[in-house]
C-alpha cells in the first residue's frame, strides 16, 4: 500500500480551499489503495479520522497572522520530531502551498531521508495594498524559493499559478497543471424554489449568491459597491453573501453607509451540508475576487450547479469561465462593471439560462474529482 505523506497548513474541519482540496484528493485516493498521513497544525474540535485511509497528526503552532486575515501558522519547534517519524515511512511526501514553514519543513526531511518531495501551489500573489505586500515577497524569496527548488514536482491549479511559481525559479520541465475538481453529484441544477424555502429565502426575488470568506482578497468591497447600481434598477434584488472573516464589521458598517440593507443579506458561516442548497436557491452567483485566486473551488460548485456566474478576470477564472458561453466576466474593482452585467442578465433571463446550462457542460466534461485524482495518480506513479 503506498503510503503519501500529506503536509498542509490547515486541514478539515478548518474551512478553506487547500483544505478542501487535499480532503477531497486523499479520500478518493484510498479507493486505489493509497494511504494519507496528514500533518497539519493542530486546531479545535480537529478530526483525528475523518474518511477511512486518512490519518491526521496535528503539530503545534500559533496562528498570529491569523488576526490579520492570513491564514499562516507558526510552527513550533516541538514538531520537528513528528515530522521526522511522519515522513520517515512513507514513500512519497505532498505539501500544499509553496510558503508555508510545515512546507519547508517537509522538504527539509524529504530530502533527509530521500523521498520523492511534491508541491501544490493553490494561489497566485495576493496584492493586499498594504505592508503585508512586503512579507509577502519577503516570504515568497526566503521560504517560497527554497520549498520549490526542493520539490521533485510542482503541480499548479491553474496556468496562472504555473506562471507564478515560474517567476520564482520553479524548474519548468517539473512544473505542470492539475485542475481543481468539483463533486458533480454534490452540486448538481436543483429545483429553485424548494430549496429557497428550505433556507428561508424569499421566492418573489431574483437573488444573487457568492460564498466568500470575509477577507480583502475576496474582493467583497467590489461587490457591495456594486449593489447599489443593480438595485437602483431592480429594487428587489437580493445579494445573499455566505461566509464569515476577519472583515465583517467593515462590511456590515459599508452596507448601512450605502443604506442597501434590503439588498444584501450576510448569512454568517454556512456548513457544507448547505452549500448545495444555497446555490440551487440563488438564479446567479458573484465571484469578486481582488487578486490572488489560482482556481477557486465556488466557482466550480456553482458552475456544477448551473448557475449563471459573474467573475472578475483574476487568476485561473478565465481559464475556466468563458465570457457569453459559459458565464460573464469583468475587470476586478469595478463595481459599475460588475453592476452592468447584472443588469443585462437580469433584463435578459434567457441569456442567464443559456450561460448556466453551458456552465453544467463544461463541468461534467472537464472538472469533476475523478478527472483531478487519475492525473495526481499519474505523478505518483512515477515515483513509486
Amino acid at each position: 500500500m503506498p503510503r503519501i505523506c500529506l503536509v498542509t497548513h490547515f486541514f478539515p474541519p478548518h474551512k478553506g480551499g487547500i483544505e478542501q482540496v487535499s480532503f477531497e484528493q486523499s479520500k478518493r485516493l484510498t479507493k486505489f489503495g493509497y494511504q494519507t498521513d496528514v500533518l497539519t497544525s493542530k486546531i479545535e474540535d480537529r478530526n483525528k479520522h475523518p474518511a477511512e485511509g486518512i490519518n491526521v497528526y496535528n503539530f503545534p503552532s500559533l496562528n498570529i497572522a491569523s488576526r490579520f486575515g492570513v491564514p499562516y501558522p507558526i510552527i513550533s519547534l516541538d514538531s520537528y520530531k513528528l515530522f521526522s517519524q511522519v515522513i520517515q515511512k512513507s514513500d512519497i511526501v505532498h505539501a500544499h502551498g509553496h510558503v508555508y514553514l510545515s512546507s519547508y519543513l517537509a522538504g527539509m526531511f524529504a530530502k533527509k531521508y530521500k523521498k520523492p518531495f511534491i508541491v501544490t501551489q493553490h494561489n497566485t500573489f495576493i496584492d493586499y495594498e498594504s505592508w503585508l505586500n512586503v512579507v509577502e515577497n519577503l516570504n515568497d524569496f526566503v521560504v517560497g524559493k527554497s520549498v520549490l527548488k526542493k520539490a521533485d514536482r510542482i503541480l499548479t491549479v491553474s496556468n496562472e499559478t504555473k506562471k507564478y511559481v515560474l517567476r520564482l525559479g520553479a524548474n519548468k520541465t517539473k512544473t505542470s497543471v492539475i485542475y481543481n475538481g468539483v463533486d458533480t453529484e454534490t452540486f448538481h441544477p436543483a429545483n429553485k424554489k424548494e430549496n429557497q424555502n428550505k433556507l428561508g429565502l424569499p421566492t418573489n426575488r431574483k437573488i444573487v449568491l457568492s460564498v466568500r470568506r470575509l477577507v480583502y482578497k475576496n474582493g467583497l468591497g467590489t461587490l457591495i459597491e456594486s449593489v447599489p447600481y443593480v438595485a437602483k434598477k431592480y429594487p428587489d434584488i437580493l445579494f445573499v453573501v455566505a461566509g464569515k472573516g476577519p472583515s465583517k464589521t467593515l462590511i456590515e458598517e459599508r452596507i448601512k453607509e450605502l443604506n442597501i440593507e434590503h439588498n444584501i443579506k450576510l448569512t454568517g458561516f454556512v456548513p457544507d451540508e448547505l452549500l448545495p442548497n444555497y446555490y440551487a436557491a440563488a438564479d446567479y452567483f458573484v465571484l469578486p475576487s481582488a487578486s490572488g485566486e489560482g482556481l477557486p473551488l465556488v466557482l466550480l460548485e456553482a458552475m456544477s450547479s448551473g448557475r449563471t456566474v459573474v467573475a472578475t478576470i483574476v487568476g485561473g477564472t478565465p481559464e475556466i469561465l468563458k465570457h457569453n458561453k459559459n458565464g460573464l466576466l469583468v475587470p476586478a474593482k469595478q463595481p459599475k462593471a460588475m453592476a452592468d452585467a447584472f443588469c443585462e442578465l437580469l433584463s435578459n433571463e434567457n441569456l442567464g439560462q443559456v450561460l448556466g446550462e453551458e456552465a453544467r457542460k463544461t463541468i461534467e466534461e472537464q472538472f469533476a474529482w475523478e478527472k483531478n485524482v487519475d492525473q495526481l495518480r499519474e505523478v505518483y506513479e512515477d515515483f513509486l
